[in-house]
């Protein structure tokens, strides 16, 4: 099964085991999201050694890009759900037409991204409170941002791979797209061999390189026929009616994702009025917490993908069950994580850098952070249940509330109203991710999701 799960499987995920179904399709999933996790990981390990201006230049960049993530995240929950719906309902030409319909979408909305950042880049780093040092550093924004149409392409087409239950494919594309992120890194940024000494704008070329030969792959791997899905030149073409139902469900994606990746720019702006040690900090833990819980993304979106195809099958209550039993799963592997975070966070930091400042930062953020895992684990499976049945209205509105109406201003409370400083404004996190956990199950059990259309 491990093989099978590796290597590619033509399991129908409507029938049969549904422990095995999710094995099959969380593994390739799960190395996925590591994957895509350790392109920041990479990034920060090497441009660390430049100082704390060159790791604050990597966190408010990635600031800033989460926006492009939101956006991209939300188009990519329409495209798993419809596709996933169609596999589901045995439709794979309708499947492969509303991919088409997906990287149109993703191109004309990168475009637009791609010109403001590239233009604004500057701007983008002061607003976030850059100093004269970070913003010296300019042309790594100015690339990440306006090389943002692979970091489009990337998350769409493997929303396409996910969504069939073609996931072994999604994972291979972060695995070429790392790799070579991995080469290139060290060689750019030191001027290894005969590549040039282009200190931290050298991490965006390797990451923006890394990512744009993992979108051809992907495209070889949508016309090649020998997988669930597959785009043939007929299908090329502009559907409207197929596009506006995936712009219905994107629209509330997007919000949904921006609502939460968007406080997490407001945090990073009330921690950056301490200081870039205290900025360098927060990026280390952040990447650290990424680089853990992006794998239970993969345990997520195994329950989208079962929710949309046994919906699409005319079998909810499968869907229902599957998204239980892959909850317990990655509840528990969240809490074995967070064993970590609380009880070895100096040693785990020190593995990115020495200075004291930086450390005293990051060591709380791992442990606060910690603390909310496992209460993470459960709410990352709702939402995405409900992303995976087409609702992403209900999440949207959860978002708002847990993270706008009380974690920025409980953050900003205890962090400058009440002057604990960073220290605050991460104690506010594991609260909200509580709340928004309890709203979810209560939601899902309500089971208005389970009457969705896409």
């Amino acid at each position: 099964m491990l093989k099978e799960a590796l290597f590619g499987t033509h399991e129908d995920f409507t029938e049969g085991s549904l422990n095995r179904a999710i094995v099959l399709l969380a593994i390739p999933m799960i190395l996925e999201m590591a994957m895509e996790s350790l392109f920041g990981i990479v990034d920060v390990f090497f441009v660390a050694r430049l100082g704390a201006n060159a790791v604050s230049t990597v966190g408010l960049t990635e600031s800033l890009l989460t926006l492009v993530f939101g956006v991209a995240i939300g188009l990519s929950m329409a495209t798993t759900a419809y596709v996933a719906r169609r596999i589901g309902e045995k439709d794979p030409e309708g499947a492969a037409i509303g991919a088409v319909q997906s990287i149109i979408l993703g191109i004309a909305v990168s475009a637009v991204v791609g010109l403001i950042g590239f233009t604004s880049a500057p701007h983008l780093l002061r607003l976030m409170g850059a100093t004269p040092e970070i913003e010296a550093n300019a042309r790594y924004t100015r690339l990440m941002l306006g090389g943002s149409a692979v970091i489009f392409l990337l998350f769409l087409i493997n929303a396409i791979f996910r969504g069939a239950g073609d996931a072994a494919i999604a994972m291979r594309t972060l695995w070429i797209a790392n790799g070579i992120n991995l080469i290139l890194d060290p060689c750019l940024i030191n001027g290894w061999g005969p590549f040039p000494k282009l200190g931290v704008f050298g991490a965006a070329v390797a990451t923006t390189t890394g990512r744009g030969i993992g979108v051809l792959y992907q495209l070889w791997q949508l016309s090649s026929g020998k997988n669930r899905l597959v785009v043939q030149r007929s299908q090329m073409r502009f559907n409207l009616e197929i596009m506006l139902r995936l712009l219905r469900v994107s629209i509330t994606g997007i919000v949904q994702f921006l609502l939460a990746t968007a406080s997490w720019m407001a945090l990073v702006r009330i921690v950056a009025t301490f200081g870039s040690a205290a900025v360098a900090g927060y990026t280390i833990a952040v990447r650290m917490l990424v680089f853990t819980i992006l794998p239970s993304w993969g345990f997520s979106n195994a329950a989208a993908t079962l929710v949309g195809q046994n919906l699409g099958a005319g079998k909810p209550e499968r869907a229902e069950s599957s998204v239980y039993r892959t909850g317990w799963y990655n509840m528990a592997y969240l809490a074995v994580i967070s064993i970590g975070f609380i009880f070895f966070p100096e040693p785990l930091t020190r593995i990115f850098t020495t200075d004291p400042t930086i450390i005293d930062v990051a060591v709380p953020c791992l442990t606060t952070f910690g603390i909310a895992f496992v209460s993470w684990g459960w709410g990352m499976v709702l939402m995405q249940a409900f992303n995976g049945a087409g609702d992403t209205m209900t999440p949207t509105i959860i978002n708002f509330f847990a993270f706008w109406a009380f974690q920025i201003p409980v953050a900003w409370l205890l962090a400058i109203h009440y002057s604990l400083g960073p220290r605050g404004a991460f104690w506010a996190v594991p609260s909200a991710d509580l709340l928004l956990t309890t709203a979810s199950f209560v939601m899902f059990r309500r089971g208005k999701w389970k009457q969705q259309r896409i």
